[in-house]
């Protein structure tokens, strides 16, 4: 069973995040990667990168509501991937209006 086109979107932002979570590659060029590697209309690309670009600026804003709520798992100890899936479940929910 394949991915609905919305949950692809949001693998390839998950995949992007976990990226320049770790590297210093810049954001913009592992999109890019990406959605040459993986067919997204242009519609769910864009969705793609509203998750990235929205939840980029904001981690820190992000990661610190994360820890008010959360503080017995401290961000640091949470595994990169972990840690950018909670972000960007928070910016969906607090910030975007298209979940």
């Amino acid at each position: 069973m394949s991915m609905k086109p919305r949950t692809r979107a949001r693998a390839i932002a998950l995949q992007v995040l976990y990226e320049t979570d770790l590297s210093n590659h810049l954001p913009g060029d592992v999109l890019k990667t990406r959605l040459a590697e993986n067919e997204l209309s242009d519609e769910h690309a864009e969705f793609a990168r509203q998750i990235i670009f929205g939840v980029r600026p904001l981690r820190e804003e992000l990661d610190n509501v994360i820890a008010k709520y959360a503080p017995e798992w401290p961000l640091d100890q949470i595994a990169a991937i972990d840690r950018n899936i909670i972000r960007m479940a928070c910016w969906e929910f607090a910030i975007s209006r298209e979940t």
